[in-house]
């Protein structure tokens, strides 16, 4: 089969295509034939060593790539029960997904309806879950909040403000070109911040008349985390959930108090998705929101498999307008 492998942390140039041998499914595992695979920033995170030391994302070398894929089951291991050898499935945090097979924990895999297409089920698990998560149960918004959602134009962004909207929330987003303001705008975002023209902390508290939003939900990092601090209400909460722009080396305790007495917190995705339950019923909510047409999918693009590198590039770049996929095979 056809993988994209690395060998040691870097830049994008270090993804290799390679021929691996098809893995036999353990006791637990399917086997997937992965038709798509999502390209995220965890993936980034772990080629280039941001994550060597991580317990929750592991990231022992040679190491083949990919966190997310849609597909169909191709072999059961031993004792897998719910799913047969033709499902259409989606996951997510199963490493080597950019591989024509994989091999997944039976119980991280989740069928699709045949309402919701392959590429739009995939685009809803890592990125959609993250969203599902982050405004249910990291700061479970309710109607009359207000949220600051960075990157508000991106995979995460787009499907975070739409879920905000359904939970009656109001929603400003930070994007960093103007076309990015209008599909923040059009995803449901109540005010959009060009914060490469605009302070995006001065206006925060210009929009909610100097009390500050209740979340920020910010997965920039480096860039943007001290002011998203102090763009919070007394006692409000930021969650820091990604780092596009570099990872954050720490927070002053002193500086949480000196904004507000806020909470700041920085989970993981796998924290949420802990058990199969809870990824059944965040993917459940999320198709069923899809099929009644209140949470629609933006796919970027479809690069082919030995494009990764390039994927890479472009997500880096902040150049993605929703989510950016591989096609591994049809």
């Amino acid at each position: 089969m056809r993988a994209i492998v690395i060998d040691r942390f870097g830049g994008p140039d270090e993804l290799t295509l390679r021929e691996l041998p098809v893995p036999p499914p353990a006791r637990g595992e399917v086997l997937v034939r992965v038709e798509v695979a999502g390209v995220n920033f965890i993936d980034v995170y772990m080629r280039n060593g941001a994550y060597v030391k991580s317990e929750t994302y592991k990231t022992p070398l040679p190491m083949t790539l990919g966190m997310e894929a849609g597909g169909t089951v191709a072999a059961l291991g031993d004792g897998v029960q719910g799913l047969a050898v033709g499902d259409r499935v989606a996951y997510c945090l199963a490493r080597g997904s950019y591989a024509e097979y994989a091999l997944v924990p039976a119980w991280r895999a989740v069928k699709v309806p045949q309402s919701v297409p392959l590429e739009h089920a995939t685009a809803l698990m890592l990125q959609g879950l993250t969203a599902h998560y982050l405004s249910h149960s990291a700061f479970a918004l309710k109607p009359g909040d207000s949220c600051l959602v960075h990157a508000a134009a991106g995979g995460v962004g787009q499907l975070l403000t739409q879920l905000a909207k359904l939970r009656g929330a109001t929603v400003i987003g930070t994007v960093g070109e103007p076309d990015k303001m209008r599909i923040a705008l059009a995803r449901g975002c109540d005010h959009a911040i060009l914060y490469r023209e605009t302070d995006f902390r001065e206006e925060v508290m210009r929009l909610t008349g100097g009390r500050g939003v209740d979340v920020v939900y910010d997965s920039v990092g480096k860039d943007t985390i001290d002011r998203s601090i102090r763009s919070l209400r007394r006692r409000g909460v930021c969650v820091m959930y990604g780092a596009s722009s570099g990872q954050v080396a720490g927070i002053a305790p002193l500086a949480l108090a000196e904004a507000g007495s806020v909470f700041f917190t920085r989970p993981h995705l796998a924290d949420y998705i802990a058990d199969a339950d809870e990824i059944g019923s965040r993917s459940a909510a999320l198709f069923r929101h899809y099929a009644d047409g209140k949470l629609k999918v933006a796919l970027h693009g479809t690069l082919d498999l030995k494009a990764a590198a390039e994927a890479h590039r472009i997500l880096e770049a902040r150049g993605t307008r929703g989510k950016l996929l591989l096609r591994v095979s049809s």
